[in-house]
C-alpha cells in the first residue's frame, strides 16, 4: 500500500508522522521549508504542553530534557497572592513539596502534574532525531502542495520546489498551519474570528522572586496583566495582554512593558538579559471539515485557538494521537468509513466545546462587567472569579483546558455491555496511568503501552507477588487470553494490581489513544469482542455511522450562523484573513 502523505513539518506533523512510523506504516512528509534545519531557533516562541500531550511525545521517545517542569502556579491580583498550584516535584525533593501549603484562594491538592514549557525550536528538533531513526520516514524539504486529487484507491498530490513531483498516498493529512494550502484545495471553509487577545512577548535571563514557578499578575501596580513562565537556565517568558486595537508595539513600548514589570515584582528592575521579542494575536477558527475522503485536517490546518491562556498545539498534538491509531488501522487492515469519520466527529466536537467555552467567559473576563457579568452568563449560580477562570485555561483545566471525553462517539457499543461495572474512570474518559504488566513480564505504566493496540486490563490484586508461571496459567488468565487472541482487531493483554473503583477481576477495555471504552466483570468474551469490533468501527468497508449527536450543529461554532433552510451563511467574520498564529 502507499505511505501516508503528510504535509507540514511542524510539531502536530512530525508528531503524526512519528506516530505512524513506529506502527510501521510508511510516510512521506512534505516540508514548504527550504532545508532540513527545521524551525528557526527563538526563545519568544514556547510551548506549554499539558501532562497528556507532553506524555505522548515522551512515549513517542521525543526528548524533553530541555524543557521546564514548573515547581508551582502562582495567580496574583495587584499586590496579593489569590491563588497558588503547587506541583509535584522529581524525587528527592519530593517531601518539600509535600510541604507546602496553597495559598489563599487557591484550594488546590500539592501534587498536581506540572506542564512542560519548552522552546518550540526544540521540541521540532528533538521530533525530528526521533524520526531519523526509522526508515520508513521521508521528509521532503522545500515542496509545497499545488495539486491534490483523490480517487478510491489514494491520493495523488504535485508539488511545486527543488523536488517537485508527483507523489501518491493511500491518505493524506494536512498539518500545514494556519493558511493551509491543503485546506483551500479540499473546499473546507474556516469561519471564525481574528485576533481574540493580542500579547507582546519578551525571553529574558533574569533573577525573579519565584525561581521555578510560573506567575499570572492580574492587575499589577505597573503594566497590564502579564505571565511569566520560566524555561531552563534562568530564561523566562513573559507575555503581556495589550489592548484591542492593533496598535504597533514599539521597541521603545515593549522595554517599558519589561521594566514596569520587574520594577512590580523587584522593587527595582534587576540586571536580566533580552534575548528575544514578539507580538502575536491569538485567532480562535474551525474548520468546517476535517475529513474530505481520504485527507484530513489537523492542527492549526484545522483549528485556532488559544485565548485565557489555552494552548492551540495542545489540541494539535490530540489531533495526531486520535488520526495516528485510525490510519494505523486502516493502512494494515482496512477501515470502515465509520471508523475514519470518528476522527472528525471526536476532534472537531471536542473543538467546538473549547471554543464555546471560551466565548462565554471572555465577554466577562476581558469585557465590560466585571463579576457581575459572569455571574449571569456564565454560569448561574456559581461563585468562581476572573482569576480562578483564567487559571484554569493556563493549567489545563475546566472547560477551557482540560482533555476532552468521548460521550458521543461513533466508537462505541450501543448500549452498556451485559456485565458493565462502574470505576474510577467513565467510559469515554482517558484511563488512570496505573501500573501494568505484559504475560511477558515486563513492568510499565499502562499510558506508556497508549499507541498500537487495544488494550485489555485485567484487574489482579497479589499478582505483583506471584511468579509469572503461577498466574499466566491460573484463574481467569487462560480464559482471558484465548478472548483477547480471538478479537477483531489487535490487542494487548495486561494485568493490573489495581484500579482505582475496580472490584477483583474487572476487565477493562482501552484505546490505543487512552480512552475507556468499556469495564466489565470477570472474562466475558462475547462482550469483548462486541466492544472490540465497536473501536474499530465494524468492518472495513462497512457503512457510515449516522452523525453523533454532539456534532450535529456544525453551524453553531463561533463566527458562523446558519439560516431557516439550514444553509450555511457567513458572518462578517467569516471572510477575516486567516492569520498565523505563534504557537504559546
Amino acid at each position: 500500500m502507499d505511505p501516508v502523505i503528510v504535509v507540514g513539518a511542524g510539531p502536530v506533523g512530525l508528531t503524526l508522522a512519528l506516530s505512524l512510523a513506529r506502527n510501521d506504516v510508511p510516510v512521506v512528509v512534505l516540508d514548504e521549508a527550504a532545508g532540513e534545519g527545521g524551525t528557526q531557533e527563538r526563545l519568544a516562541r514556547t510551548a506549554v504542553l499539558r501532562p497528556d500531550t507532553a506524555a505522548l511525545l515522551e512515549r513517542l521517545g521525543c526528548a524533553t530534557a530541555e524543557g521546564a517542569r514548573w515547581t508551582g502556579w502562582r495567580t496574583l491580583r495587584r499586590r496579593a497572592e489569590s491563588a497558588r498550584v503547587p506541583f509535584a516535584r522529581p524525587a528527592p525533593a519530593e517531601e518539600d513539596g509535600a510541604s507546602e501549603e496553597p495559598g489563599e484562594g487557591g484550594g488546590e491538592q500539592a501534587g498536581a502534574e506540572s506542564p512542560l514549557h519548552l522552546p518550540q525550536h526544540v521540541l521540532v528538533r528533538e521530533l525530528r532525531a526521533g524520526l531519523a531513526l526509522h526508515d520508513k520516514v521521508r521528509i521532503v524539504p522545500g515542496t509545497r502542495v499545488d495539486t491534490l486529487r483523490q480517487d478510491p484507491a489514494g491520493v495523488s498530490v504535485h508539488t511545486r520546489g527543488d523536488e517537485g513531483s508527483h507523489w501518491r498516498g493511500s491518505y493524506l493529512v494536512g498539518c500545514d498551519g494556519a493558511r493551509s494550502t491543503v485546506r483551500k484545495l479540499l473546499g473546507a471553509r474556516f469561519p471564525g474570528r481574528t485576533a481574540v487577545e493580542r500579547y507582546a512577548v519578551a525571553a529574558l535571563r533574569a533573577e525573579l522572586p519565584w525561581p521555578g514557578e510560573a506567575v499570572l499578575h492580574r492587575s499589577p501596580p505597573r503594566g497590564p496583566e502579564v505571565t511569566a513562565r520560566p524555561l531552563p537556565d534562568g530564561v523566562w517568558r513573559l507575555d503581556w495582554l495589550l489592548p484591542p486595537g492593533g496598535d504597533l508595539v514599539t521597541p521603545d513600548a515593549l522595554l517599558t512593558l519589561v521594566r514596569d514589570s520587574l520594577t512590580s515584582w523587584c522593587g527595582e528592575p534587576p540586571p536580566y538579559e533580552l534575548l528575544d521579542t514578539g507580538v502575536h494575536a491569538v485567532h480562535h477558527r474551525l474548520t468546517r471539515r476535517m475529513r474530505t475522503d481520504r485527507a484530513f485536517l489537523a492542527g492549526d490546518a484545522a483549528h485556532l485557538l488559544g485565548a485565557l491562556g489555552t494552548q492551540g498545539l495542545d489540541e494539535g498534538l490530540r489531533d495526531a494521537e486520535n488520526l495516528s491509531w485510525k490510519l494505523t488501522l486502516a493502512w494494515h487492515q482496512g477501515a470502515s468509513e465509520t471508523l475514519l469519520d470518528s476522527y472528525e466527529t471526536e476532534r472537531r466536537g471536542a473543538i467546538v466545546a473549547r471554543l464555546r467555552a471560551a466565548d462565554r467567559v471572555l465577554p466577562a473576563v476581558r469585557g465590560e462587567g466585571g463579576w457581575s457579568t459572569v455571574r449571569r452568563t456564565l454560569v448561574p449560580g456559581a461563585v468562581r472569579g476572573h482569576d480562578e477562570l483564567l487559571t484554569d485555561g493556563h493549567l489545563g483545566r475546566g472547560s477551557l483546558g482540560a482533555p476532552g471525553f468521548h460521550a458521543r462517539t461513533p466508537l462505541a457499543p450501543a448500549g452498556p455491555p451485559t456485565g458493565s461495572v462502574p470505576v474510577g474512570t467513565a467510559v469515554g474518559e482517558q484511563v488512570e496511568d496505573v501500573p501494568v504488566t505484559a504475560p511477558d513480564g515486563s513492568a510499565a505504566l499502562l499510558r506508556e503501552r497508549l499507541g498500537g493496540a487495544l488494550l485489555v486490563v485485567l484487574v489482579a490484586p497479589g499478582t505483583g507477588v506471584w511468579e509469572r508461571r503461577h498466574w499466566l496459567g491460573a484463574g481467569l488468565m487462560p480464559r482471558l487470553a484465548a478472548a483477547v487472541g480471538a478479537l477483531p482487531m489487535p490487542a494487548e493483554l495486561l494485568v493490573a494490581e489495581g484500579y482505582p473503583g475496580a472490584a477483583a477481576h474487572t476487565v477493562l477495555l482501552v484505546r490505543p489513544d487512552g480512552y475507556l471504552v468499556a469495564a466489565l466483570a470477570g472474562v466475558r468474551a462475547a462482550e469483548l469482542a462486541v466492544c472490540a469490533d465497536a473501536v474499530r468501527g465494524g468492518a472495513p468497508g462497512g457503512p457510515s455511522a449516522p452523525e453523533a449527536e454532539g456534532d450535529a450543529d456544525r453551524g453553531a461554532e463561533p463566527g458562523a450562523r446558519a439560516d431557516g433552510a439550514g444553509t450555511e451563511r457567513a458572518t462578517a467574520s467569516d471572510e477575516a484573513p486567516s492569520e498565523a498564529t505563534a504557537n504559546r
